[in-house]
């Protein structure tokens, strides 16, 4: 294949996939892709990113860019940020459902959720009958795959029928074959000590489910026939058997063969041998064995090597073996059954010119399968992936779009007589995570926030929601719960920090702005019995929470003790913390970012309005101002902090996964920042960060869904995360009545402030 000069020229790549001199057939694969790339292409760069069972043990050559501990699922996270740094154009991934960590290899799907790189996928098994966690995680690949390349037709028949592939996404590539001059056995017997002997060789990781036992059975009638026939079993024991059981398999086939006569017969090379040592065994044989007993086998490297080296092959009949065999370039027999390979294996060994005409055949099938020309057929696909790309115009970053009015048909979507929901699949409520506090204190003050709902729709949501925050109290432990399932039985005694601040804050909102007096005062009474707790609280954002809800409480009833003392104790107890972790370049409360960042400043800020305390405002608008410049793209759009920049020391933030609540706490703390300094441009900010839901981001992809008042859950590398959770779709709605609330303020003291509504 002529290399091509245009736009979609792969240049640079990413491969993931075990890697030599780890011992296993994906490891040998994985390589010979590499030195096969390489070798067609030498001008492109090929990060190797290897899955590692055991971290430490290997020493990986030069190529190996990165690895991944097999059970560590940060490693993936993190691996799938340095792909997305690395530069790399295409993300080849090597699939075997054994070498990853999580359910069925799952924890893969973590990476590429990370990956914004068009993905292609060689898969080395196609199952067709998956168990539920191996269907999904298969059907993941395909959802995320630009490409799927089998190596055997029947693998595109099972992923068509039992997945619903889409023809047009698989490609059907045969397993790569080394490129050697075909040669006479006999030329390569006196190294190995064969002189003389007729050879039939089977190699590869010994264990169960190779069939060794059957070609064992059939050597006393191969014996008797051709005294100087050698069974030749290759390889070293597969590491996990011989970690369960050591030996055991090994010598019970040994002692089978001393049993039938023919233990001088048969001979164990107890061996991982490296790739050319391995070339010249093959060649070194007469007859190529693959006793194999799973009919649904559709790959296998070994047979494949075989016949890229013109070997005679007798094989039972599994789907690879029935395909490149088929044709008259090898021979099938049934299933365990001895007697079959022995008359076989005679025939071939009794005929020189049948054996040379098979081995010719199987020769020239080898010619069709050899790395250059495999390669070649998979940069075809690596190349046409780059095409699947969107590709996206820089956008202006101005903020020009329509505020949205809040609608709460996606609110009452989620809902039900016992509350609101926490997680769908799609739009549809899923039942199976039952609900939270935290989703209906905040539903709860949605229904203060707008303005033009119908009374009775309001008194309704309002009750259901109030009634969910009371049930959730639990005296005895004066903690309010959490989670509750879907049959109204609680998972937990006590709630955590968070949930309790945010109990709380939504207890002082609605005692401060319920439409109806009954509400006004139920807040109130729940408040003033359960608000103590707060003192108790040690997270920063549970007691910012905590503080938003007091200074709204004060607002509603002045002079509220219980209110000025949780606003008199945690400002200053901030301040501390931000001294503590301050640094020239990090002007923040703590020594990583979170969830819900800008509550913090905009707890200061509520909480120096209500005592009047220049510091604390002025504290307020520093830390406002400084994460607002960390959310900020260098486009100049908004950009949440990403979900995967949690927990990173003193680190920038990171772009995925962005949550829609994110862009809410910015709103509101902007909000807040404006009522206390009358500076228009904390409305510029907060428009910038709601402008987020409509398609002003890093994607250019809008997660309000205005016809029904929905919001997607976040953005991610690859696009949407398609659910729509009760916090996504309250996050939109309250930044919807914040946006528009400030607005107006903004109108009244500017008089000039143009805005969209």
């Amino acid at each position: 294949m002529k290399q091509s000069t245009g736009a979609l020229d792969v240049g640079h790549i990413a491969l993931i996939g075990n890697f030599l001199p780890r011992k296993c057939g994906i490891a040998t694969f994985t390589t010979d892709t590499y030195q096969a790339l390489r070798a067609r292409f030498p001008e492109m760069q090929v990060d190797v990113y290897a899955m590692d069972d055991h971290p430490g043990r290997y020493d990986y050559p030069a190529a190996v860019v990165g690895t991944i501990p097999q059970h560590d699922r940060d490693a993936y996270v993190s691996t799938a940020r340095a792909i997305e740094n690395s530069g790399a154009q295409v993300l080849w991934l090597q699939h075997e459902y054994g070498i990853f960590g999580g359910e069925a290899g799952g924890h893969i799907l973590a990476l590429l959720d990370r990956v914004s790189l068009p993905l292609i996928v060689t898969l080395h098994t196609v199952l067709e009958k998956p168990s539920t966690a191996e269907r999904t995680v298969l059907e993941g690949l395909l959802r995320r795959a630009a490409k799927v390349i089998v190596m055997a037709e029947r693998g595109r028949e099972i992923l068509e029928r039992v997945y619903g592939a889409n023809p047009k996404q698989i490609a059907t590539i045969p397993h790569g074959v080394p490129d050697r001059p075909f040669a006479e056995p006999d030329t390569f017997k006196a190294r190995f000590g064969w002189d003389g002997r007729r050879v039939i060789l089977t190699f590869g990781l010994l264990a169960p489910g190779k069939g060794i036992e059957t070609i064992i059975e059939a050597m006393p009638s191969v014996v008797e026939r051709h005294p100087e026939a050698m069974y030749v079993v290759l390889g070293a024991t597969h590491p996990n058997l011989v970690a369960h059981e050591g030996e055991k398999y090994r010598d019970s086939l040994k002692a089978r063969a001393e049993e039938l006569g023919v233990g001088a017969n048969v001979a164990f090379i107890d061996a991982f041998v490296d790739h050319d040592d391995l070339i010249d065994y093959l060649q070194a044989a007469d007859i190529y064995a693959t006793p194999y007993l799973n009919p649904a086998q559709i790959t296998s490297g070994t047979l494949s090597y075989a016949v890229g080296v013109g070997k005679a092959v007798v094989s039972t009949p599994y789907v690879h073996a029935t395909e490149i065999l088929a044709d008259g370039h090898g021979v099938l027999v049934d299933f365990r059954d001895p007697a079959a390979f022995a008359r076989e294996i005679n025939d071939l060994l009794g005929s020189a010119r049948n054996l040379a005409r098979l081995s010719a055949r199987a020769y020239a099938r080898g010619r069709t399968m050899i790395w250059p020309r495999v390669v070649e057929k998979a940069m075809d696909e690596l190349m046409a992936s780059l095409s699947t790309r969107t590709q996206r115009l820089p956008h202006s970053g101005k903020a020009d779009k329509q505020v949205l009015a809040p609608d709460i048909a996606a609110v009452e979507r989620m809902s039900d007589a016992t509350g609101m929901l926490q997680h769908s699949i799609f739009s549809v409520p899923d039942r199976r995570h039952g609900y939270c506090i935290d989703d209906n204190a905040r539903a709860l003050m949605l229904m203060s926030a707008i303005d033009d709902l119908d009374a009775e729709t309001r008194d309704k949501w309002t009750t259901i929601y109030a009634s969910f925050v009371q049930f959730a109290w639990n005296a005895e432990a004066r903690r309010f719960r959490n989670f509750m399932n879907f049959d109204r039985t609680w998972c937990e005694d006590v709630g955590s920090e968070d949930s309790n601040g945010r109990a709380l804050w939504a207890l002082g909102v609605t005692a401060r702005d319920a439409h109806e007096p009954k509400h006004r005062d139920w807040a109130t009474a729940m408040f003033d019995n359960t608000a103590s707790l707060a003192l108790e609280l040690g997270s920063p954002r549970a007691q910012a929470f905590a503080m938003l809800g007091a200074a709204a409480m004060l607002e509603a009833s002045p002079g509220h003790e219980m209110a000025l003392q949780i606003l008199r104790r945690f400002p200053d107890e901030h301040l501390a913390l931000l001294d503590a972790a301050r640094r020239p370049e990090w002007c923040w409360f703590e020594i990583v970012l979170a969830y819900d960042n800008a509550r913090l400043p905009e707890a200061m800020l509520r909480a120096g309005l209500a005592l009047n305390r220049a510091d604390l405002i002025a504290c307020g608008l520093d830390t406002l101002d400084w994460i607002v410049a960390r959310q900020t793209a260098p486009e100049g759009h908004f950009r949440a902090v990403g979900s995967e920049s949690f927990g990173r020391v003193y680190e920038d933030p990171l772009p995925f996964d962005q949550q829609p609540l994110e862009a809410q706490a910015t709103i509101d703390a902007c909000a807040a920042a404006f009522d206390a300094t009358g500076d228009a441009r904390w409305y510029a900010e907060a428009k910038r960060a709601y402008d987020w839901y409509l398609g002003v981001n890093d994607l250019d992809l809008p997660l309000a869904t205005q016809r029904d008042g929905g919001c997607f859950d976040g953005l991610m590398p690859t696009g949407l995360n398609r659910n729509q959770g009760a916090e996504s779709i309250l996050a939109l709605q309250m930044a919807s009545c914040a946006i528009s609330g400030l607005s107006k303020r903004v109108g009244k003291v500017a008089g000039t402030v143009r805005v969209s509504a």
